[in-house]
């Protein structure tokens, strides 16, 4: 229910923040502001020296599992859709919809967002237009966050795999056995 942040030296309580509903994601913290999201269907964004809260974002209905990620001014952050929201405002920029929830935290490279839905589906999008680039079904939900490296995409699966795509067309590269 509170996002706390503390001394790095002593551990000592500079400030909180209450909510007042459950905070699954982690903070993502970016010039001078905190991002954090909750199960209440508000995305937070406070003030990194006070706590105090500088702007919220509902979706109205449905609550917030990802993390967000801050790139370039904007938090990418998913729920019922994928949001990418201005950093300084909260005002909504774009949204993406695959029909499923986006749990899965986003990660942004070369002005392109990578996430995964419910659907089974990875998706790469533009990360300043929302514009879809590439899907690739991976068989089952993806409850985990995209890591990117050498234009590899790297994502779990619930079926318990891992997989490759490449980052440039989705084409799958490998996957694991069952872990």
């Amino acid at each position: 229910m509170k996002v706390y942040a503390l001394d790095a030296s002593t551990g000592a309580k500079v400030w909180s923040f209450d909510a007042g509903f459950v905070i699954v994601s982690s903070p993502a913290v970016a010039d001078g502001m905190v991002y954090v999201a909750g199960v209440d269907t508000n995305v937070y964004a406070l003030d990194a020296t006070t706590g105090a809260k500088v702007w919220s974002f509902s979706t109205g209905s449905y609550g917030f599992e990802s993390s967000p990620a801050v790139v370039g001014g904007v938090v990418y952050v998913g729920a019922d859709r994928l949001y990418a929201l201005d950093a300084a405002t909260g005002a909504e920029l774009w949204t993406f919809s695959s029909g499923f929830a986006f749990d899965s935290s986003a990660a942004v490279v070369k002005a392109v967002v990578y996430v995964g839905s419910y659907n089974g589906d990875v998706y790469a999008l533009d990360a300043t237009t929302g514009t879809q680039l590439w899907s690739s079904q991976i068989g089952s939900g993806v409850g985990s966050s995209p890591a990117v490296a050498n234009g590899v995409v790297y994502v779990g699966s619930i079926d318990g795999r891992l997989y490759a795509l490449s980052a440039g067309t989705g084409a799958k590269l490998w996957r694991s056995g069952r872990v």
